[in-house]
């Protein structure tokens, strides 16, 4: 690997920006970019859930992370979502990330013919990465969307012997014994990346350093604080900070989850997201002004 590095700090699972008719809407991207660097985010994580990736075509996933990177600038780090229920499209994928210039790639088990075994999720997952084994590979574990529940900590030892640039997980779930073990593997040789937003002050008092996360996109203030209250031993203002952030993942989950509440949200803030994909259905007006109303009763500015 080239520069390898690990990661520290909050990474924004980035929405993509699309018109009202579905297309994706690429020129947002830059003005995207400019936000996350002023909210003094570590990196973006590109076309995940948040992303809807697998509402996206293996050629509209190159051109996001082709505008990412370009419009990033080097001011924080781009990681590539290379996963795909086609363990072709996501070798091509990953070829393309290290090509282009990202920084690392990340990829979720397939979730439509699923692996039975640690063996097979490593089989799956050792062609993609080497397709891409200058970057950092992580392996993004979320068992509520793909369905696969295989043990991380023995994915990750058996998946290295196999996989040199493996890395780590990105850990999407709420098993923290499981992410305490994966960050006490063989004395921390792995990175854990926290992903559940709602209890990132559990994740960082395991020990993790980084977590990827939806909401900090526009509420990194918040996320930020709560880093430097746990570096600082201060729980009582984590513990108030995680609670704005229960508030507003309360709110997002009324109005249809992470994703399509979110985006809402973005576009309230004049980052233009537009809408979800289809299955993911719009906002109506109705929604965008009950919306404003119950942020507006968290004291959410926009």
């Amino acid at each position: 690997m080239k520069n390898y590095q690990r990661l520290k700090g909050l990474i924004a699972a980035t929405f993509t920006p699309m018109f009202d008719n579905g297309e994706i809407n690429l020129p947002v991207i830059d003005k995207y970019a400019d936000l996350m660097a002023r909210s003094g985010m570590a990196g973006v994580f590109v076309c995940g859930t948040t992303g809807e990736s697998h509402s996206l075509t293996t050629e509209e996933r190159k051109q996001i992370l082709e505008r990412w990177i370009t419009a990033a600038s080097g001011r924080f780090k781009v990681i590539a979502h290379v996963g795909s229920n086609s363990q072709f499209e996501a070798m091509e994928l990953a070829h393309h990330a290290a090509e282009k210039g990202a920084d690392a790639i990340g990829a979720m088990a397939p979730c439509f013919f699923k692996p039975n075994s640690v063996k097979d999720l490593v089989d799956f997952f050792a062609p993609i990465a080497q397709s891409a084994e200058a970057l950092p590979f992580y392996y993004y574990n979320m068992p509520s969307m793909t369905g696969v529940s295989l043990p991380v900590a023995s994915f990750l030892q058996e998946g290295k012997k196999v996989m040199p640039n493996l890395v780590g997980t990105k850990f999407t779930h709420n098993n923290l014994m499981e992410m305490g073990e994966c960050l006490a593997l063989d004395n921390g040789a792995f990175e854990v990346l926290h992903g559940y937003d709602e209890i990132l002050i559990s994740g960082l008092a395991f020990g993790a350093v980084a977590g990827v996360g939806s909401t900090y996109n526009y509420l990194p203030e918040v996320y930020l604080g709560i880093l430097t209250a746990m570096e600082e031993k201060d729980l009582e203002k984590a513990r108030a900070l995680q609670m704005k952030s229960i508030e507003m993942v309360k709110v997002i989950i009324k109005y249809g989850g992470g994703v399509r509440g979110g985006k809402a949200i973005m576009n309230l803030i004049g980052i233009e997201c537009g809408p979800c994909r289809l299955p993911i259905s719009p906002m109506s007006q109705e929604e965008y002004n009950t919306l404003k109303e119950d942020l507006k009763a968290i004291n959410f500015s926009f």
